[in-house]
């Protein structure tokens, strides 16, 4: 248990507190949930620019970050094609993946397809179910996906003033807010709470927050004077209790509750608010593909990683149809944006396509 963990290493609660948000980013789990220290590993793996363990913030935005990829995609000669949803794999006669057909219709031949797709995406809705094993089906279909991530952008007219480290009269950043801070993580045992209320169908009423001022470091993001806030909160299940919909009157509800919650350590926060955008994990799912809302297209959890990723006996990137790889979040290792997947996945298969 990563409570133990902590335990072992720390004294003060609220720095452990803090270290444990790590260990629950993105995942239906609790600070006690077993095997949730590994998410916490996960996270604080790999360095940044030499130093390890570092996170850093993308100029631009992270848009800037799949450009980036695109342009040196485009300087080796490969053509990209945008807003052309594809329909499904296609597949000749041996059954081996052949290019995909886009929605009006397209053929794209290629002699290897690899799909960045979730793998309920991929394999339950992409590719012809009489093509796949049917054990391998149901376990795709077990797959947890459960999600407890709302994001909420904010555009505000000034930067937080936070009780603890006021602004001064300029105006001017202060270090944290250069940071990511961490609200309502006094405790593991408040992040404990959240959970508890997310998993009988309730948004948490003291929500974790993650909230980064990227405008602070990338001015261009935001007109003069004025920033945006991003908001990572948990825990919000996918289902709400009673079978109530996440319509707007719920969106708006929860993003109160967490404006409430910073109103408590920023006074004027709340007043500062111009624009809000809230994605819920229905939202994530519809807008973004993300089976439940998970952001990493399926839960960290022990008996979900390594050689059972997406499942066992497929963790190599192929998958039942010769010339079709996984290489998203959903293969080994797992989800963050560090592009591992994707160049195991290409190695993977290079080394095919030299046999063919």
């Amino acid at each position: 248990l990563l409570r133990q963990i902590l335990d072992q290493w720390f004294e003060s609660e609220p720095l452990k507190a803090t270290l444990a948000t790590d260990a629950v980013i993105g995942a239906m789990a609790s600070p006690h949930t077993p095997g949730s220290g590994y998410v916490l590993l996960h996270h604080v793996m790999g360095e940044l620019e030499g130093r390890r363990g570092a996170w850093g913030y993308v100029a631009g935005g992270m848009g800037a970050l799949s450009q980036a990829i695109a342009s040196a995609a485009a300087a080796q000669g490969a053509h990209i094609f945008t807003e052309k949803a594809v329909c499904h794999v296609l597949l000749g006669r041996e059954g081996r993946a052949q290019g995909v057909v886009l929605q009006d219709g397209t053929e794209v031949r290629s002699k290897l397809v690899l799909s960045n797709a979730s793998p309920q995406i991929t394999f339950l809705e992409l590719t012809p179910q009489e093509q796949l094993p049917k054990d391998f089906v149901q376990r795709i279909l077990q797959v947890d996906t459960r999600s407890p991530v709302t994001k909420i952008n904010v555009a505000v007219d000034r930067l937080p003033s936070f009780l603890a480290a006021p602004n001064p009269r300029d105006g001017h950043a202060l270090p944290h807010h250069q940071c990511s801070i961490h609200l309502n993580c006094e405790g593991t045992h408040l992040l404990h709470q959240a959970f508890t209320e997310a998993t009988h169908g309730h948004p948490s009423s003291r929500p974790m927050i993650e909230l980064c001022i990227p405008s602070v470091l990338d001015p261009e993001l935001a007109p003069r004077g004025c920033h945006v806030v991003s908001l990572f909160t948990q825990y919000t299940p996918s289902k709400l209790a009673g079978g109530q919909p996440w319509d707007e009157r719920a969106r708006n509800a929860y993003a109160d509750t967490v404006f409430d919650c910073i109103e408590a350590y920023a006074p004027g926060f709340k007043a500062s608010i111009i624009g809000r955008d809230i994605l819920t994990p229905p939202d994530l799912e519809r807008i973004f593909g993300l089976p439940g809302g998970n952001i990493f297209h399926g839960g960290m959890s022990l008996d979900q990683l390594y050689f059972a990723r997406p499942v066992p006996s497929y963790s190599g990137y192929r998958s039942p149809v010769p010339g079709l790889y996984l290489c998203g979040s959903g293969a080994h290792p797992g989800g963050g944006v560090m592009g591992a997947a994707g160049r195991n996945a290409a190695q993977v298969a290079l080394e095919d396509f030299r046999h063919l």
